[in-house]
């Protein structure tokens, strides 16, 4: 019979917390502070972690309830222990804890990245099981990262990530340029169906032959960020209108063209005729699209889980775990911390 595992995510702004017996989904609770960090425009650390002691326990009786199991009959405890923001992850580890000790089930230390791959075990009946080995595009606010996933539980390998911004923080800070409200991918991508993509001709991070030599599978959205910023400035220094939504669909463009085409390189490079797209920027309209186009271009087989199990949430950290015990893992030991930048290869702390 299939473990039922509690799932807690607390890395960054959603309290997350999910319930999964093996690979069915129970309940997956999400209480979001966006809102509590949309005055400064990004996460606030520090707001984050107090808003993670405020909604976990509300979160954790409203995903009982939709589970209708008791803690009595949770089988084990499954946490995020990294990487994330420090204060928030520890939020987690402490609730995960005293969970596990109090009700005497064993604890389950997991890879937040890793969890988001975790996070397509959870198909619903008749839609197939992930196949392995798959390339793993993650890409969030605080990620964006290639991996080459040979087993779920045991072989994670991280070909590439980005060397600035994430993928997600360039979508705030663009959206912040062009007046739009925070969090700036689903506005951006609002406006952006608009907008010609064409328009403007904004550059493409690490795709110049001399940069793919050293940074194949790297990402790097900085350099399009500032290239916004000074289109911008030089439009209103002229007195000229802004064409938001034209630059809105530019700059998509230039990001999800960025994304999928080392992407799909890295199956054709690796044959792995596999891709797995996580993280709530696999939510963007135009990433999802040219991702279906690319891959099928390519006959790599495209996989997305639902959009709900796409941003961060304690679904993922649950299957994973479940997962791990399905294999045959042993169970964290208690002394584990919460370790912001716990490399991807570390599936299990």
């Amino acid at each position: 019979m299939s473990v039922v595992v509690l799932g807690i995510e607390t890395s960054c702004d959603e309290t997350g917390i999910g319930i999964v017996r093996g690979t069915t989904l129970l309940a997956n609770v999400i209480s979001s502070s966006m809102d509590e960090h949309a005055r400064f425009g990004g996460v606030v650390p520090e707001v984050a972690a107090r808003a993670h002691l405020e909604a976990i326990e509300p979160a954790l009786r409203q995903a009982l309830a939709e589970a209708e199991v008791t803690l009595a009959e949770i089988d084990a405890i499954a946490v995020t222990s990294g990487p994330g923001l420090s204060g928030a992850l520890m939020v987690g580890v402490g609730a995960a804890k005293a969970l596990a000790v109090a009700l005497d089930k064993p604890f389950y230390a997991v890879n937040h990245l890793v969890g988001h791959v975790g996070a397509d075990v959870l198909r619903a009946e008749g839609e197939g099981e992930i196949e392995l080995p798959t390339i793993a595009l993650l890409v969030s606010g605080g990620h964006t990262s290639l991996l080459l996933v040979r087993d779920l539980t045991s072989d994670v390998e991280l070909l590439g990530e980005t060397i600035d911004d994430a993928a997600g923080e360039a979508f705030d800070k663009v959206a912040r340029l062009l007046g739009l409200p925070y969090p700036g991918g689903p506005h951006i991508d609002r406006v952006a169906s608009e907008g010609d993509p064409a328009a403007v001709r904004f550059p493409r991070g690490l795709t110049l032959p001399k940069d793919l030599e050293r940074h194949r599978y790297d990402f790097s959205f900085s350099g399009l960020k500032t290239a916004v910023a000074r289109h911008v400035e030089k439009l209103r220094d002229a007195g000229e209108p802004v064409p938001v939504a034209d630059i809105a669909a530019s700059f998509r463009e230039a990001v999800a063209d960025v994304l999928t085409a080392k992407a799909v390189a890295a199956c054709r490079d690796l044959d792995v005729p596999r891709l797995l797209l996580g993280g709530g920027v696999a939510a963007n309209a135009r990433v999802r699209a040219l991702a279906a186009e690319r891959c099928a271009a390519e006959g790599v087989a495209l996989r997305i889980p639902p959009l709900s199990l796409c941003t961060d949430n304690g679904a993922m950290i649950a299957a994973l775990a479940a997962q791990l015990i399905a294999s045959g893992h042993p169970p964290s030991p208690l002394d584990v911390s919460a370790d912001s930048t716990l490399p991807v290869t570390i599936i299990q702390a």
